[in-house]
C-alpha cells in the first residue's frame, strides 16, 4: 500500500515548476487578450504622439515601464522584441535606447534561463544519458565564447539561446556576462535604426522591418560574430595539432 508522496518533496516539485508555469500562464494571457497587436510598427505609428508626450513629461517612468515590458516579452518568449528595440531607439534616442534595451533583454533572458534550469535541467539530464554530460563538458569549457557567438549571430532565435545553456550547466555569471556583451552590437543597430524612424512614422509611406533594417548592418554583426568564435576555433586547431583530443 502506497504511503504517498512526502509533503516536503511535493512542495519542492511545485516550487520547481512554478516559474515555468508562471511564464506559460503569462504568455497565454498575452495572446488571449491579443496584446501582440501593440508590438508592431503600425502600433508605434498610431500612438506616436502620445508616446512622445509621455517621454517628454515622464521620462523615468516611461523608461522603467519600457524595461519591464521588454524583459517580460523576452522572459515569456513572445514575438515583438525587435519592434520594441526599434521603439526604444525611436522614443529615447540611439544611446539611451541602446542602454535600456540591453538591460531589459539581459534581465528577461536571465529570468527565462533560471526558470528553464529550475524546471527542466534535472529531468533532461536523467532522460538524456551520458551524451548530455559530454556535451555539457564541451560547452562549459568554452561557454563564454560559444554564448557570445550565439548572441552575435542573428540567425539563432533569441529564446533558443536563452534555453540551451540552461540544460548544459552553464554558470549563471557566464550566461549573464555573455548575454550582456553579446547583444550590444545588435541592440545598437536596432536602436540606431529606431532613432531614425521618426520621419518614417510621421509619413504615409509603408512601414516594415525590411525598410528599417539595413542589410549592411546585419552583415557587420555576422562578421563580428565570426571574430568572437575565433578563440574556440583556435583551441580546436591546437588540440588537433597536438593530438591531445582535449
Amino acid at each position: 500500500m502506497s504511503q504517498g508522496i512526502p509533503k516536503s518533496v511535493e512542495k519542492r516539485g511545485i516550487r520547481r515548476w512554478l516559474p515555468v508555469l508562471t511564464i506559460a500562464f503569462g504568455a497565454a494571457l498575452f495572446l488571449a487578450f491579443g496584446l501582440q497587436r501593440y508590438l508592431s510598427l503600425e502600433a508605434l505609428r498610431t500612438n506616436r504622439d502620445w508616446l512622445y508626450w509621455q517621454v517628454a513629461d515622464h521620462l523615468f517612468l516611461v523608461l522603467a515601464s519600457y524595461l519591464l515590458i521588454y524583459a517580460g516579452v523576452v522572459a515569456l518568449s513572445l514575438p515583438g522584441a525587435t519592434v520594441l528595440s526599434l521603439a526604444g531607439g525611436c522614443m529615447f534616442g540611439q544611446w539611451l535606447g541602446t542602454g535600456t534595451t540591453i538591460l531589459a533583454a539581459t534581465l528577461g533572458a536571465t529570468l527565462l534561463f533560471l526558470a528553464a534550469r529550475t524546471a527542466f535541467a534535472d529531468l533532461l539530464r536523467a532522460r538524456a544519458g551520458p551524451w548530455l554530460a559530454r556535451m555539457s563538458d564541451g560547452f562549459r569549457a568554452n561557454a563564454f565564447n560559444y554564448l557570445l557567438f550565439l548572441r552575435l549571430v542573428p540567425a539563432f532565435p533569441f529564446f533558443v539561446v536563452n534555453l540551451v545553456p540552461a540544460f548544459l550547466d552553464v554558470p549563471l555569471g557566464t550566461f549573464v556576462l555573455a548575454t550582456l556583451i553579446g547583444i550590444v552590437p545588435g541592440t545598437f543597430v536596432y536602436s540606431t535604426a529606431g532613432a531614425g524612424l521618426k520621419e518614417l512614422i510621421y509619413s504615409d509611406a509603408p512601414i516594415s522591418l525590411d525598410r528599417v533594417l539595413s542589410p549592411q548592418f546585419l552583415t557587420a554583426i555576422a562578421v563580428l560574430a565570426l571574430f568572437s568564435f575565433l578563440p574556440v576555433a583556435y583551441k580546436a586547431w591546437r588540440r588537433a595539432k597536438d593530438g591531445t583530443g582535449r
